[in-house]
C-alpha cells in the first residue's frame, strides 16, 4: 500500500488547528489535568485530617493538646411567687398530707406576670456569667432546653442572646424535656473538646406553670417553675465532664406530653376547650420507665468514665418525685446521704431542676474540687441521660468593677438590639419595591 505524501502546508495546518488535534491526544491531556486535581484535593484531605487528628503534626509540627470541657459558672433563678400545697388543695381534692406522701413536694415557686421562660433564663444565665466572671462577646454557643419554651420559634436562646448581647454566640432551643439539660451539656461538652468551640452557655429554663391544668389532680402538683445555667470552657487539665450516656424511646411519647400547638393537631377552640394544650400524663407508666432507666443510665455513664459508684461522691437526680429518687438510689446501692434531694421547695422544674440542685448543692458546701459527681434524667419523648463530671472549678473572685462593667454592657445589648429593629424598619421604607403601576 502506497502513502500519500502530506504536503509541508498540510502538516504545518494540522499541527496549529486544534480541531485536528488527534483524539487521543485530547484524552490523554485532559486526563492529566483531572488527575493532577484530584492529587490537589487529595492533598488538602490529608492535610486537613492530619491537623484534626489528636496525634497529628499540625500545630506546628507539635501534637495536639487533649482539651477538657470544665464547668466554670454556674447560676440559677427561682420566681418569687410560692405555691403550697395548702394552696392547691383549695383547688383540687387534695391536702398536704397526700401530696408530701406520694412525691415529697411541699411547695413550688410560679411565675407572676411579665415573668417568662425567657425571663427565668436570662436571669439564671447572667448569674452564671457573674461567676465564670466572663462576658457575653466572650460566649461562642447558647444552648437553651425547655419543655415550655416562650415561642415554636424564635428559639428561647436567641432571645437570651440577644439581651445578653452575647454578639459571637450561635444559638438554639433543645428540646428534651427534662432530660434537656443533661443533652446540652453533652453536646456542649463534646463541641469544646474538639476544639470547634471555647465556652458554651447550657441553660434549662421553664415556665410550665402555663402548661398546667390546674384542675388535673395528677399534675397540678408536680410542676414548678425554674431556671438553672453553667458554662462550660475549655482546660488542659483532665477532669470536668467526663461522659455522657443519651438514649430515647418514641414508642412511650404519649406518656407524657402537651398533645395540640404542633403541626399535627394545630391550636383550635376545640383543643383549647378539651384542654389538650396542657400536659398530660400517665403517672404510672412513667413511674415505672423512670425507675428502671435512672439506675441504668446513671451505671453506664460512671462505667464509660471508667469509675465506680464507689467514686462518686454525690448523685444529682433530675427533682421528679421522692419515691423514683429513692428508688434510684437504692438500684445504685448509695445512702442518701450522697443524693441531692431539693424537690420538697421547688417541685418538678423539668429540664431546670438538676442545674437548679447542681447550685445549690454548690452554695450547701456539698461539693469539693475533685468530687467526682452524677447528673442523671429522664422525660418525655421519653428520654434520659446522665452525666459524670469531675468537679475542678471554684467561683471567680469578687471584682466589683467588673460586675458594672457587665451591667453596662447588658444596658448596651438593649440600646443595640432596639437600633437594630429601628434600622430594620428603615431598611423596609428605603428599599421597599415600587407599587404596582408605578
Amino acid at each position: 500500500m502506497i502513502e500519500t505524501p502530506i504536503s509541508t502546508e498540510e502538516q504545518t495546518i494540522e499541527e496549529q488547528s486544534p480541531s485536528r488535534e488527534p483524539v487521543r491526544h485530547k484524552f490523554r491531556r485532559t486526563a492529566r489535568r483531572e488527575l493532577d486535581r484530584t492529587t490537589a484535593r487529595l492533598r488538602q484531605l490529608g492535610s486537613r485530617l492530619k491537623r484534626n487528628l489528636p496525634n497529628g503534626n499540625g500545630n506546628g509540627g507539635r501534637p495536639r493538646k487533649l482539651r477538657h470541657a470544665h464547668i466554670i459558672g454556674w447560676g440559677k433563678y427561682l420566681p418569687e411567687k410560692v405555691l403550697t400545697n395548702a394552696e392547691i388543695a383549695l383547688k383540687v381534692e387534695t391536702d398536704d398530707e397526700w401530696i408530701v406522701a406520694r412525691t415529697g413536694i411541699r411547695e413550688r415557686r410560679i411565675v407572676s406576670e411579665g415573668e417568662s421562660t425567657a425571663t427565668l433564663a436570662l436571669a439564671a444565665a447572667r448569674s452564671a456569667l457573674e461567676t465564670a466572671d466572663l462576658n457575653p462577646a466572650d460566649l461562642d454557643l447558647i444552648i437553651v432546653a425547655s419543655a415550655s419554651p416562650e415561642h415554636l420559634f424564635p428559639a428561647t436562646a436567641c432571645l437570651v442572646q440577644d439581651e445578653l448581647g452575647a454578639t459571637n454566640a450561635g444559638a438554639f432551643d433543645l428540646s428534651a424535656a427534662c432530660s434537656g439539660w443533661i443533652y446540652g451539656v453533652s453536646l456542649a461538652s463534646q463541641a469544646i473538646a474538639t476544639g470547634s468551640i471555647d465556652y458554651a452557655l447550657v441553660i434549662g429554663a421553664e415556665a410550665l406553670s402555663r402548661f398546667v391544668n390546674w384542675e388535673d389532680r395528677v399534675t397540678c402538683i408536680l410542676f414548678g417553675d425554674g431556671a438553672g445555667a453553667v458554662i462550660l470552657g475549655p482546660s488542659e487539665r483532665p477532669g470536668g465532664v467526663l461522659s455522657t450516656v443519651l438514649g430515647a424511646d418514641g414508642s412511650g411519647g404519649q406518656t407524657l406530653s402537651v398533645p395540640a400547638g404542633g403541626s399535627r393537631m394545630p391550636a383550635s377552640a376545640e383543643t383549647v376547650s378539651n384542654g389538650l394544650h396542657m400536659i398530660h400524663m400517665d403517672g404510672r407508666k412513667v413511674f415505672r420507665f423512670a425507675t428502671r432507666v435512672m439506675r441504668r443510665a446513671a451505671t453506664e455513664a460512671v462505667e464509660k468514665a471508667g469509675l465506680t459508684m464507689d467514686d462518686i461522691a454525690l448523685l444529682i437526680p433530675h427533682q421528679a418525685n421522692i419515691r423514683i429518687i429513692e428508688s434510684a438510689a437504692r438500684g445504685l446501692k448509695l445512702p442518701m446521704e450522697r443524693v441531692f434531694v431539693n424537690l420538697d421547695r421547688y417541685g418538678n422544674t423539668s429540664s431546670a431542676s438538676i442545674p437548679i440542685a447542681l447550685c445549690e448543692a454548690l452554695e450547701a458546701g456539698q461539693i469539693e474540687p475533685d468530687d467526682q459527681l452524677v447528673a442523671v434524667g429522664f422525660g418525655a419523648g421519653l428520654t434520659w441521660g446522665a452525666a459524670v463530671i469531675q468537679w475542678m472549678a471554684t467561683p471567680a473572685p469578687e471584682r466589683p468593677w467588673r460586675t458594672r462593667s457587665r451591667a453596662a454592657l447588658y444596658r448596651l445589648a438593649r440600646v443595640r438590639s432596639a437600633l437594630r429593629r429601628l434600622w430594620r424598619r428603615i431598611e423596609t421604607w428605603l428599599f421597599r419595591p415600587p407599587a404596582p403601576g408605578a
